[in-house]
């Protein structure tokens, strides 16, 4: 039973580890990832000085928060398909844009849920 805590512990502090290596590496990196946190840190702060619920600051929050999960996998997305091949060809700009795509998609919805709190 030790021995499993202590397996499940180590992989559980390498995962934090290469996480974290990620956000660095894409901060770095990735323009639009450090514009999306600075936008993800003034609705969090514009979200905590409007009087909203306790759900709807959390929608808010989560889907920030969700926006940068999706800049990550597109980032992810846009590295391999460089490192596989810089040459232009359909399937590669067809998984690019669709990463892209994904953070269009989750900032709409963050964008719909700060219409819906304000105007609703």
């Amino acid at each position: 039973m030790i021995s499993k805590l202590k397996y499940t512990g180590s992989r559980l502090y390498l995962r934090t580890i290469w996480s974290l290596e990620g956000l660095r590496a894409t901060w770095r990196n990735e323009h639009s990832f450090r514009t999306w946190v600075w936008a993800n840190l003034a609705s969090a702060c514009l979200a905590f000085a409007l009087d909203l619920s306790t759900s709807e600051r959390a929608l808010i929050l989560a889907l920030g928060v969700l926006v940068l999960a999706a800049e990550l996998v597109n980032t992810a997305i846009e590295d391999a398909v460089d490192y596989i091949s810089t040459d232009h060809h359909p399937l590669a700009k067809r998984a690019k844009d669709a990463g892209s795509a994904a953070v269009f998609v989750t900032s709409l919805a963050a964008g719909v849920a700060w219409a819906v709190v304000l105007l609703g």
